[in-house]
Order: C-alpha cells, then sequence, then structure tokens
C-alpha cells in the first residue's frame, strides 16, 4: 500500500478493460488521478469508486486520437493536482481483418488510436514533466508488437512494434532529463473481447502458454503500478512481456 502516494497519473482509455483494472491499482496505492475514456457514464461511476476509496479523481471524455483529448487530459492533471508525474498510454483498439480484407480506413483507424495519441498525450505531458525533471511514462504494447501474431490485423501489430520504438526513443531523450519510459507488453489476458471466444479456440490458446491460463487484468496492473513506482527507478527503455511464458524474449 501506498507506492504512489503524493503521485498524479494520468491513464488513456481507463473506463474498462485493462485501463480500469490500472486506474484501480493506482488509487489502491495512492495516487491521484486523472481518467479517460469515450463514455461519460462510465468514467463516473469508475470516478466515483476511485473518490470513495479515498484518492483524488478526475476525468475527460473524448477521441484520443485527436490532440484536443490529450490537452484537455494535461490541462485536468495541472489544474486539478498542479503536476503530472505519470502518464499511462493505454487507449487502443484491435483488429482481425486478413492482410487481403484490410481496409485502409482500419489502418488508418489503427495507427491514429493505438499509436499516434500515444505520441500527442506524450507531446503534451512530456513539457510539464520536463519543468519538474521527473516523471514515468508507460506505454501499452503488446506480444504482437514483437512477432506475429494469428489474430491480429498487421496493423494492429504495426501499431504495437511503434509504441515499442517510440518508448525506446522518448527513453533515450528523456531519461538524462529524469524522465522514465517503459512499455508493457501483455499476452493473452481476460477480458470481454476474450469471453466471447468459442470453447475450442480458449483451449488453443491455453494450450500455447506455459502457465496454462490466461492472464487477468490485474496482472498487467500489478506491473504497471511497479513502473510508476520508485521501485523501477533503474528501469529505463524496456519492454515487460506479460503473457504467462507464450512469447519470451
Amino acid at each position: 500500500m501506498g507506492l504512489l502516494k503524493g503521485k498524479s497519473a494520468i491513464i488513456t482509455g481507463s473506463s474498462r478493460g485493462i485501463g480500469r483494472a490500472i486506474a484501480v491499482a493506482f488509487a489502491r496505492e495512492g495516487a491521484d488521478l486523472v481518467i479517460h475514456g469515450t463514455r461519460e457514464p462510465a468514467l463516473r461511476e469508475l470516478q466515483a469508486e476511485l473518490v470513495e476509496s479515498g484518492v483524488r479523481c478526475e476525468f475527460a471524455a473524448g477521441d484520443i486520437g485527436e490532440p484536443a483529448t490529450s490537452e484537455r487530459l494535461t490541462g485536468t492533471c495541472l489544474d486539478a493536482f498542479g503536476k503530472v508525474d505519470v502518464l499511462v498510454n493505454n487507449a487502443g483498439v484491435n483488429s482481425r481483418y486478413s492482410f487481403v480484407d484490410l481496409p485502409l480506413s482500419e489502418w488508418d483507424n489503427m495507427l491514429r488510436t493505438n499509436l499516434t495519441s500515444a505520441f500527442y498525450a506524450c507531446k503534451c505531458v512530456v513539457p510539464v514533466m520536463l519543468e519538474r525533471g521527473s516523471g514515468c511514462i508507460i506505454n501499452m504494447s503488446s506480444s504482437a508488437g514483437k512477432t506475429a501474431h494469428p489474430n491480429a490485423s498487421v496493423c494492429y501489430g504495426v501499431s504495437k512494434a511503434g509504441i515499442l520504438s517510440l518508448t525506446q526513443k522518448l527513453a533515450w531523450d528523456l531519461a538524462p532529463h529524469g524522465i522514465r519510459v517503459n512499455a508493457i507488453c501483455p499476452g493473452p489476458i481476460e477480458t470481454d473481447m476474450s469471453r466471447q471466444w468459442t470453447p475450442e479456440y480458449r483451449e488453443r490458446a491455453l494450450s500455447s502458454i506455459p502457465l496454462r491460463r490466461l492472464g487477468r487484468e490485474e496482472d498487467v496492473a500489478d506491473v504497471a503500478v511497479f513502473l510508476a513506482s520508485d521501485k523501477s527507478a533503474f528501469i529505463v527503455g524496456e519492454s515487460i512481456n506479460v503473457n504467462g511464458g507464450k512469447y519470451m524474449n
């Protein structure tokens, strides 16, 4: 308890799934939060839950692919807490088109939502962190960003590989200024989407994981807490696999 006490964090895509689990875990460790999503009712519900747990929480709804949304999130955090200690670029979407059937619009939307949005958020937050000489950025990638995945479109893998490159370049540039940048690469995680799998597909997925279980959203959230905390003070430019051993590197 208290690993993030006194820190303020922006978490994009935090109204459900992994992002929501990260918000709950951060609040448990004492962080004040700005949460984000596209559905305001879900954000209000989560805000009430987090405030009840004893932390301060604000929210901003909007399309993360628009620069104005990142500007609003940063402004909200500064107005509420006077600083931005942590940015978690979690917002993203998946795609399952084959390459032949992939619409051009799907490619554009995937890169805009999964990759360009993280660039926008970093552009807004990094100057604030530079002023303070400290900060932490956590980018959500995927094992699909490191190796081909049979159940993900090429544009999804490319967007997540781009996140890894962005992470390393920012880490190199910003570490001398006291700002740490790292990435998390989840593998198969039990979410609303995975609960729609057929029994046959689920069995194939489980058989490919050495731990023989799907990950939990909390498994990813715990790694995010570690990276945001001072316990990871000497970790920079890394991409941490959270996949039960399905992909090792």
